[in-house]
């Protein structure tokens, strides 16, 4: 029951907010750079910070939970999602951006206790893999149902992990799952409804860091990072690519692999964000439920994932070539 009243009260807010946004023209209009071509509401990912809130309030409530255990994970994902809100409406500078994320970062490392149990020297490593993590969300956040399907793919990973590890909250998981769910429900459709916008994407990637981080440090194995190895293979090489051609990686593109294949090569958007949520999932069946150590596993699945990346996009990349 409690499920069901925080998916209604998600859905109702949803709905609430795109009577503001449509007053208030929080839209996004296509360009020649646009993965769509209707004008569609942004910031519909505005459910994460909101249902963090239900969260807290729902276990101050009826289940006598330790609200101040989540004040730092809250603070950053405030943090993050109100300037994330705020690009949205007017955009800001890549470095106003970064410099609010490393704030949210450092709330987030509190909250998983990493400085507790990881040597100082590696810190900084950790805290630029997980910004790299959040920007990794929002530019793969391009098509419709790609980040809601995907997000939605991970939490229900991590919750299936912790069914037996009991490492976190099973809520703390569900909460964003349920949000996921209603985002991809006026999403993940031909013609969508809204998009996630920057508060989403940098939102639910906040949420699935800081899951993520409690499992590596409760189990003390890396090897849950390839619960992300998709979006990080295509992320990675892309920037790579945009690099090598003197791009600004902060600029929107047209290079990711799954815009080739929506945009270029004319697949359905469902059709794309389907299969890179289907090889996700078969990559966490490999990780959840084999008992490899991870120095064998994570180098091979990420071998294995770059040469297939690599050879596909080469592949995709030569038949426009050879169309165009």
């Amino acid at each position: 029951m409690e499920y069901i009243i925080i998916a209604a009260a998600v859905l109702l807010f949803s709905l609430v907010y795109f009577r503001i946004a449509n007053h208030y023209h929080i839209v996004d209009k296509p360009n020649r750079r646009s993965a769509h071509s209707e004008v569609t509401i942004r910031g519909g990912g505005v459910v994460y910070p909101f249902v963090f809130l239900l969260y807290v309030l729902y276990g101050q409530l009826f289940s006598g939970g330790a609200t101040e255990d989540y004040l730092l994970f809250g603070s950053g994902l405030f943090i993050l999602c109100a300037v994330s809100f705020v690009d949205d409406l007017r955009g800001l500078s890549s470095k106003v951006r970064l410099i609010f994320q490393f704030m949210a970062v450092l709330f987030l490392f509190y909250f998983v206790e990493a400085a507790n149990t990881t040597s100082v020297y590696l810190i900084p490593i950790a805290v630029i893999l997980t910004i790299g993590v959040l920007n990794a969300f929002n530019f793969m956040d391009g098509i419709n149902g790609m980040s809601g399907l995907y997000s939605l793919v991970t939490l229900i990973s991590l919750y299936i992990v912790n069914q037996s590890l009991s490492f976190t909250d099973s809520g703390f998981i569900l909460y964003p799952a349920l949000a996921s769910l209603v985002f991809l429900f006026f999403n993940f459709r031909k013609r969508a409804v809204c998009f996630m916008g920057d508060v989403g994407s940098m939102g639910v990637a906040f949420w699935i860091a800081a899951i993520t981080g409690q499992l590596i440090i409760a189990t003390g194995e890396l090897k849950w990072i390839l619960l992300l190895s998709v979006y990080g293979t295509d992320s990675v090489f892309t920037i790579v690519e945009r690099l090598r051609l003197g791009e600004n990686i902060f600029k929107a593109h047209r290079r990711h692999l799954y815009q080739l294949f929506a945009n270029e090569k004319g697949f359905s958007h469902i059709s794309v964000s389907s299969a890179y949520a289907l090889v996700q999932i078969l990559i966490n069946a490999l990780v959840i439920f084999t008992d490899v150590s991870d120095a064998i596993l994570i180098p091979v699945v990420l071998l294995i994932s770059s040469f297939a990346y690599l050879f596909i996009k080469k592949q995709v990349k030569k038949q426009i070539s050879q169309a165009s």
